[in-house]
């Protein structure tokens, strides 16, 4: 065996990787490893895999505007609880007759039971 035949030098590396370079970038790569005619299923892997990236994207997108669109729920689901709260302590007989006192009424909370007429 010669010397510097069956060794690799770091010099024979570096022109390897910038052959390869070079030929990506010319896209001869695929023509050097002369496997150019799988190039239809490469071609399709690729496509398959650039949808796979884009639905997963337009999922992420959609479950972030789901997570926004629940605590957007939640604050009004609140807002609608208080409102309810309000409105049936205003309901309550003690705080009607506490408010038509304040506004001047003389109407008040009937004392007797009713007398029904008859026919």
């Amino acid at each position: 065996m010669e010397e510097g035949k069956g060794k690799w030098k770091i010099a024979d590396l570096g022109k390897l990787l910038l052959n390869s370079l070079q030929a990506v970038l010319r896209g001869e790569f695929l023509l050097r490893l002369n496997i150019g005619r799988y190039f239809i299923h490469i071609l399709y892997t690729f496509l398959l895999l650039a949808l796979i990236i884009w639905i997963s994207l337009m999922i992420d997108g959609t479950l972030t505007r789901v997570e926004k669109n629940k605590a957007a729920l939640e604050e009004l689901e609140i807002t609608c609880n208080q409102k309810t709260y309000e409105v049936v302590s205003l309901c309550r007989r003690s705080t009607v007759e506490e408010s038509l006192i304040r506004m001047g009424s003389e109407l008040r909370d009937r004392e007797k039971p009713v007398t029904e007429l008859k026919k």
